[in-house]
């Protein structure tokens, strides 16, 4: 007789003889450029802590300081008694840092997104999004019950062409990217869609999760690298990549801010992040305003190992950011590739549908401000062997 959740187990013992299935990997200590995983030490090419931020000494004694004086945790949502002064001094940090008026953290990223997006637009409002936008975006458009257009990727051209076809509808319109998307690398036309955006009254959210820490000035982030200051309503941004611990933020006008609080269901209904987390963020942000040098050392370490993984002859899209996607397009293919070069000693975890296209399987690397010339060396020479045994190269 079978069980209602018999499913489950089905389609999970098709994905495993497909080779479709990845279990969790474990990790041991802390996560550097080598990195114990399962209880090997790896070459570790996945990890968004790109500047190395969660072992950096400042942000880790800050953390540390915050639970010997504050506590283990928040004790309440932010909306009844679980703002802490922290958390106060974080989002005036990252106003400041940012260059606008207020800022509001989440528990993640995840929750930033959703609640803003649900905080914002209704059923009867308009939502354009590109073709690649995060998950996150995805669910938040979906929970919102608003009309969603999808534009193909980064193509101004569709996104016109969709405004034109909704010019006289008389309803709020949201436009919503990622800046730097996390499969491919690549960053979104940021500047014309500002324009168009301007033309035709749209509000301007930006997912910058991968781009925090990484692009503008000591890390700003995508609206800096473009000098788009005050031209997009709001950004999202996490504090678990670049920045090394975790979280998200919000940041826009003071009005938008305050509406966030009144309105957003994550910030109402989930309990405030520990102390540890907004003190060991203040610290990261400082660190990266003061020691330019580990994103100075990120870029370079980018720039040889994708050029020397194309000189392989991999093919690594088009990324201009220190994601470099390895694309094969088998599913299987991408994860026994996958699986190889760990067995080798390097850790590029496979990625495959439906986290990107069918037929669009691939490894993705990145590049850390951690890894020394000799990590990088190792790796692609590992590359290098298991790529020409799988006939990838």
């Amino acid at each position: 007789m079978s069980k209602p959740l018999d499913f489950v187990t089905n389609e999970l013992n098709e994905a495993r003889a497909k080779n479709l299935f990845r279990p969790l990997k474990i990790v041991s200590g802390m996560q550097g450029a080598r990195t114990v995983i399962d209880g090997r030490e790896v070459i570790n090419l996945s990890s968004n802590n790109y500047l190395g931020l969660t072992k950096h000494p400042k942000v880790i004694e800050a953390a540390l300081k915050a639970v010997r004086e504050i506590g283990a945790g928040a004790g309440a949502v932010r909306t009844i008694i679980g703002t802490l002064e922290l958390h106060d001094r974080l989002e005036k940090k990252i106003a400041q840092w940012k260059n606008v008026e207020a800022a509001l953290v989440f528990q993640s990223g995840f929750c930033a997104n959703q609640g803003t997006i649900v905080a914002l637009v209704g059923r009867d409002d308009l939502i354009y999004s590109d073709q690649l936008s995060h998950a996150s975006i995805i669910d938040g458009c979906r929970l919102s019950r608003a009309k969603i257009e999808v534009y193909e990727h980064s193509n101004v051209d569709s996104l016109r062409e969709l405004c034109q076809r909704h010019h006289d509808r008389d309803c709020k319109k949201l436009l919503v990217t990622d800046s730097v998307f996390s499969m491919d690398g690549d960053i979104a036309p940021l500047p014309a869609i500002a324009e168009i955006a301007a033309e035709y009254g749209l509000i301007t959210f930006v997912d910058d999760a991968h781009a925090s820490g990484v692009l503008g000035e000591a890390g700003r982030g995508s609206v800096d690298h473009f000098g788009l200051h005050g031209k997009i309503d709001m950004v999202m941004g996490t504090l678990s990549k670049a920045i090394g611990v975790m979280g998200g933020y919000i940041v826009g006008s003071r009005d938008l801010i305050d509406y966030l609080i009144m309105r957003s269901r994550p910030m109402l209904f989930s309990t405030a992040t520990p102390p540890a987390v907004p003190a060991a963020t203040i610290a990261a942000i400082e660190v990266m305003e003061t020691e330019p040098q580990h994103q100075q050392r990120l870029w370079s370490n980018v720039e040889f190992f994708r050029g020397e993984l194309r000189t392989l002859g991999f093919d690594c899209g088009n990324p201009e950011t220190p994601i470099t996607p390895v694309i094969v397009g088998d599913e299987s293919l991408a994860n026994t590739f996958s699986d190889e070069l760990y067995a080798q000693g390097v850790f590029a975890q496979g990625i495959i549908f439906p986290t990107v296209p069918r037929g669009t399987g691939r490894v993705r690397t990145i590049m850390t401000s951690m890894h020394s010339r000799e990590d990088l060396e190792q790796a692609l020479e590992t590359f290098a062997k298991v790529g020409k045994q799988l006939s990838i190269i």
